[in-house]
């Protein structure tokens, strides 16, 4: 795995040194760079999460992946920079359901730096776009909204704030308990087939847009966001594969069975509940 190769598919040419600014400018540029995605699951693709595996899909064949992917390389990338960075493990409020998923649903970095310490996920979708500091009340704005990180009974939980000073909503719960990329391994392939996982149920491919918005591929819809106004174009199968290209940098290796299907509540006796209050 070579951080130059890795580097230029993210298109960040700036300093390596392991300073905030530095973890700033690569957690912009990776997440501008590589899709927040499914379509593995939905073409034929194994996923493993073997290091050397995750770097061939999304440094050499310019691919995405969901946070198991996505921050597991980044992960990698910054221990190979100088960076004091470890994973954690995170439950996600399904935006679908309003529940939270399973233990280790999620994988998110903690850095370490300066003696401040730093969350970090590429891996989320529409989340921060810049690492924000672990400390529990502090209100962070920036450019993809405004989000503050609450604590109670040693779980935090990341908010999104509707207004500066207001209510927010959970986006995900996480522990400080220390994690590796292996200890997510059933946890990857549940989100490949459980009828309650998001990346089962949906086709998608999502990437932030300079200057502001996303813009997403779900099923059979392309579908655009910036400014509070949402526009969804109708696709069909044939033009799908073509747009992944263009419009996210996707080549597919199989066939995509385009799929958008209603979420199922989880099952009995899986461990799920609702959001956490924060305070």
């Amino acid at each position: 795995m070579d951080v130059g190769a890795y580097l230029s598919r993210i298109g960040y040419q700036g300093p390596t040194e392991p300073t905030l600014e530095t973890l700033r400018g690569l957690h912009r540029c990776h997440l501008f760079s590589v899709p927040f995605e499914s379509l593995s699951v939905h073409c034929g693709e194994p996923i493993t999460l073997a290091p050397p595996l995750l770097y061939d899909k999304i440094v050499r064949r310019r691919r995405g992946g969901f946070c198991y992917e996505n921050n597991g390389l980044f992960l990698w990338l910054l221990r190979a920079l100088g960076f004091d960075v470890v994973g954690l493990a995170g439950r996600v409020r399904n935006r679908f359901t309003g529940r939270l998923g399973p233990p280790r649903d999620h994988l998110l970095l903690l850095a370490r730096l300066g003696g401040q310490r730093f969350l970090c996920d590429v891996g989320f979708g529409d989340g921060f776009l810049e690492p924000l500091r672990l400390e529990p009340g502090l209100e962070q704005p920036q450019e993809g909204g405004t989000f503050r990180l609450g604590l109670a009974g040693g779980v935090w939980a990341l908010e999104q704030l509707r207004a500066p000073g207001g209510e927010g909503q959970v986006l995900y719960t996480f522990t400080l308990e220390e994690r590796e990329l292996g200890d997510f391994a059933a946890m990857a392939c549940y989100h490949q087939q459980a009828p309650s996982s998001l990346f089962a149920c949906k086709s998608f491919c999502s990437l932030p847009q300079p200057g502001g918005g996303r813009l997403t591929y779900m099923g059979w819809r392309l579908i655009a966001t910036r400014g509070g106004e949402r526009t969804e174009t109708p696709l069909q199968p044939p033009e799908i594969p073509a747009l992944l290209q263009h419009a996210f940098g996707a080549q597919l290796s199989g066939t995509l069975v385009p799929k958008d299907q209603d979420i199922q509540p989880p099952p009995e006796g899986e461990e799920m509940g609702p959001a956490p209050p924060t305070e």
